[in-house]
């Protein structure tokens, strides 16, 4: 099969589609044939070995070990693994995986696969498993009534968070550039900031949680907009080589406690559950509360493209691959 291998760190041009083996189910795993994908910064970070944090987890600190990329994947059930009970040939899936999504087949443990939203077309799943999840978790506990800023709310997660926070009763402001502010209303949001235009910190509001995906705004400015029992939600940040976005996030983390307001991390790759997590997106999705935000959809062999234009910034929602 075709695969999108990546033998050392570096640009785009360092990756090659490469024949590689078609894998083999083992006892509980589902053989999927992919047929979307997406790109999330995580693919690019670990393409470039940058944050130098990254070479050491899971990374290499001079060749990368996973070589195969991808973290979201739709798809379809070509075979099944000894044991395997909740799927079987020709159901239509989607997953959130470490890696390996970026080939024609991938095998993948039963307890990371869920239904695709039956709703959805395989590039509109495969645009949700990382950001949505992303999304999900940094708005767990927001109930209705609850105050929400999205700082960054025109990217993948934002675009995610807004609709997810306004479907859990949220009123939800958003943080984001002026042509991008039809949009961020579209899904949801009441109050719009164009980020180059004005300092969102000095609104004068206050909120239950503040989502911050851009880090463009120091922590102590973005705690004066938190309520007393307020959490700030750490996601990413500007790039670095070294330590950024990890910097932003893990300085945010260590602030924390010296600032009287909760300051937590939102990660899709660490979450626990995820196959009950994107089976509770797929019910937003049937419901009509979500809908992935598609900016570019490219096609298998012009993946490294993909991967160039998504790391280029700016992307208005998701960037898919689809074969």
């Amino acid at each position: 099969m075709k695969a999108l291998v990546l033998h050392a760190y570096g640009p785009p041009e360092h990756l090659s589609f490469e024949d590689v083996a078609e894998p083999v189910p083992a006892a509980g795993e589902v053989l999927v044939r992919v047929l979307a994908t997406s790109v999330n910064p995580y693919d690019w970070h670990y393409m470039r070995g940058e944050p130098r944090i990254a070479r050491l987890m899971p990374g290499g600190p001079r060749r990368p070990r996973a070589v195969i990329l991808g973290c979201d994947l739709a798809g379809r059930v070509e075979a099944v693994g000894e044991g395997v009970t909740a799927f079987r040939p020709g159901d239509d899936v989607y997953a959130l995986l470490p890696h390996g999504a970026y080939a024609e087949y991938v095998t993948v443990p039963e307890d990371l696969l869920a239904p695709k939203p039956a709703n959805l077309s395989h590039a509109q799943a495969a645009a949700m498993p990382m950001a949505a999840v992303t999304a999900l978790v940094a708005l767990s506990g927001v109930e209705r009534g609850h105050r929400v800023l999205v700082n960054g709310a025109s990217g993948g997660v934002g675009t995610f968070a807004v609709q997810l926070a306004k479907a859990l009763g949220a009123r939800v402001d958003a943080v984001c550039g002026a042509a991008n502010a039809d949009l961020a209303r579209s899904l949801g949001a009441t109050e719009v900031t164009d980020y180059r235009e004005d300092d969102f910190t000095r609104g004068g509001r206050t909120y239950d949680v503040l989502l911050d995906i851009a880090g463009s705004r120091s922590l102590p400015a973005c705690r004066r907009l938190l309520t007393r029992t307020g959490r700030f939600v750490a996601v990413g940040g500007p790039a670095g080589r070294w330590v950024q976005p990890a910097g932003h996030v893990f300085g945010a983390l260590a602030a924390g406690p010296f600032t009287g307001r909760k300051v937590v991390l939102a990660d899709a790759v660490a979450c626990r559950d995820k196959k009950a997590v994107l089976s509770r997106l797929a019910g937003y999705a049937e419901s009509g509360a979500l809908t992935p935000v598609i900016d570019r959809s490219y096609p298998f062999g012009d993946l490294r493209e993909a991967i160039a234009y998504q790391e280029a910034g700016h992307a208005k929602g998701k960037v898919v691959i689809t074969r």
